[in-house]
């Protein structure tokens, strides 16, 4: 009499826990791996970690007595992948967060995501040609553009972050540790969304000359000239002009400023620089109070941030930052948000966002019946319960199942059964 019995799971299991590790059920076949040196040219490739394809199960056909047909299905299937890992960007966030308390490094990274995102032109429709936030800053081919001076320590910090998620773009790195950042040193939430794309070589990188200067002839005319290119506005100009209420200016990057004052020569971090506030990792509205009384010669003032009182378009919302730090923050959270967007190629199309993505569901219940497909080949659904299965039990795409011996003994009766099924003895 012949009979069939669908025993997917429990023959990957087997395979596994008999220690023929070779044997997978679902093995990755294709990881892309990031680039890994942060001030390496020669290192180009974009990081998009995620499973291509994996086999899709094994049946197991028994058709007459006396006679087994094992049917291995190898059936090539695609699964979601988005540029970054959104499991990986949150553990990263954890660890910029622990960086940032440990190093004090909120100004180099609020710079570092700007940078990457301020060389966008609207009038560029081609990606990567229209510059922004794509991960460019990390070859030197950009990094060595002047007003990029001393970025590559940002880099440096970020590099380990980046190396143990080998699933987060630099595109998206740059950008949530700008984010978090400005919200660890007490600033607005940020409505950040993710999933941007990497630029591949150093030949993608934008022209020099597409960022602000600090001090230009005419620096209301050159700060329109900077961000309209951007298409943002001046409301939007001033507001990210008061992220300069973090950080400071060293000579001997930016030309501007300081050696040291009586607010930078004990640190925290590397002692030195001028400080355009007396509290310069505090994110608040003191840089609009400051710069509007300009009554302390230890606080600097550069040309861009002199004009914001001077420019009656400027003045308005420098004026009313000045007054109202509820305002500022909301406006400046809008702005960066903005910012941080620019020339960005998501995938998917629309991002998302690490802070309303709904929960992964739990995996079905595997019941081995439902599965029993005799002739048929696997649903891709099939496969997925299989598949949570096999984890459930300890596996994962990329390692066997650790040894259990109570499943051991679970498969020694369940072949014995089958072999005695074969030979006919009852």
């Amino acid at each position: 009499m012949s009979q069939r019995l669908s025993m997917a799971s429990l023959t990957a299991a087997a395979a596994s826990t008999a220690g023929a590790t070779t044997s997978r059920l679902l093995a990755p076949a294709g990881l892309s791996l990031s680039s890994s040196a942060a001030a390496s040219s020669s290192s180009s490739s974009s990081s998009l970690n995620c499973l291509r394809s994996a086999t899709s199960g094994a049946h197991l056909f028994l058709r007459q007595r006396g006679s087994v047909l094992m049917n291995l299905s190898k059936r090539r299937f695609s699964a979601k992948c988005y540029a970054s890992d959104p499991a990986q960007l949150l553990s990263a966030r954890e660890d910029i967060r622990e960086l940032l308390r440990t190093k004090f490094c909120h100004p180099i990274m609020v710079r570092l995501g700007w940078h990457d995102a301020g060389t966008y032109d609207k009038n560029i429709e081609e990606w990567p040609k229209r510059g922004g936030a794509n991960g460019s800053l990390r070859f030197d081919a950009e990094l060595k553009h002047g007003a990029n001076a001393g970025l590559v320590n940002a880099l440096k910090l970020l590099q380990p972050i980046k190396d143990k998620y080998s699933g987060v773009t630099y595109a998206d790195l740059f950008q949530l540790a700008s984010a978090t950042a400005i919200e660890e040193a007490g600033g607005p939430k940020i409505p950040m969304k993710y999933g941007r794309v990497d630029v591949t070589g150093p030949e993608q990188c934008p022209e020099e000359g597409r960022l602000p200067d600090a001090g230009p002839p005419s620096p209301a005319q050159h700060l329109r000239d900077v961000f309209y290119r951007m298409g943002l506005n001046d409301k939007e100009i001033v507001a990210l002009s008061g992220g300069h209420t973090l950080g400071r200016a060293r000579p001997e990057r930016s030309g501007w400023g300081k050696p040291v004052t009586k607010y930078t020569k004990d640190g925290p971090g590397t002692p030195g620089g001028q400080s355009w506030t007396v509290q310069w990792l505090k994110f608040d509205n003191s840089y609009f109070k400051d710069v509007k009384e300009r009554n302390d010669e230890d606080l600097l003032v550069l040309p861009t941030d002199a004009v914001l009182f001077e420019d009656p378009s400027f003045k308005e919302y420098a004026e009313k930052y000045a007054e109202d730090q509820e305002a500022f923050f909301r406006d400046y959270a809008e702005a960066h948000a903005k910012l941080s967007n620019l020339g960005a190629k998501f995938d998917p199309p629309e991002g998302f966002s690490l802070d309303t993505a709904p929960p992964r569901p739990a995996p079905e219940k595997f019941v081995a019946a439902k599965y029993s497909s005799g002739q048929r080949e696997l649903s891709d659904a099939m496969k997925q319960k299989i598949r949570a299965e096999y984890e459930a039990l300890g596996g994962s795409p990329d390692k066997p199942l650790p040894t259990n011996y109570f499943l051991n003994i679970m498969i020694v009766i369940a072949v014995l059964a089958v072999l005695t099924y074969l030979t006919g003895s009852y």
